[in-house]
């Protein structure tokens, strides 16, 4: 499979630069794992973190549904791998099954893109139970690029520990 990540624009309006910032990192994390074995996948980083490629790729499956799903489109739908915002377990990934947890991420990509095309207004106000927090879509993208972004630094170190990759 190739994996193609377009340098976002330098000229555009404010959705699509959005779009393609989040785009952009959203393919960042898969460049970081392609390539790799499963057993390299769960490769941790160091004792006593059990963050592993794997375990960011099921984390921004979480965080990608509690956002766009649950908080934007206001699904009533759990989590995948913790009930309770335990966002760590899904770092703890010895076992969890490679091919189901890409898919899993890949899934809720393409439903965050639907939901974030069908929301309109950057402008729209939703409410995030969890922290009692109002946010509107502009946000809820924004901390998208920011979790990407800042898990993708996890994913630089992570990836030249197994192989020495760096730069992707």
């Amino acid at each position: 499979m190739t994996i193609e990540r377009p340098s976002p624009p330098t000229v555009a309006d404010e959705r699509e630069m959005l779009r393609a910032h989040l785009e952009f990192h959203r393919q960042t994390l898969e460049l970081k794992c392609a390539g790799l074995s499963d057993d390299q996948l769960r490769t941790r980083s160091m004792p006593p973190s059990t963050l592993t490629l794997l375990g960011l790729v099921r984390h921004m499956a979480e965080v990608e549904r509690s956002w766009f799903r649950r908080v934007v489109d206001g699904q009533d739908i759990p989590l995948v791998w913790s009930e309770d915002f335990d966002f760590q377990t899904a770092y703890e990934a010895d076992d969890a099954n490679v091919p189901a947890a890409f898919a899993a991420w890949r899934a809720e990509v393409e439903h965050a893109r639907r939901i974030e095309t069908e929301a309109g207004s950057l402008e729209l106000v939703v409410h995030e139970r969890r922290r009692g927090l109002d946010v509107s879509l502009r946000w809820v993208m924004l901390h998208m690029i920011h979790e990407y972004a800042r898990h993708n630094g996890h994913a630089d170190f992570l990836r030249e520990g197994i192989d020495g990759t760096t730069g992707v």
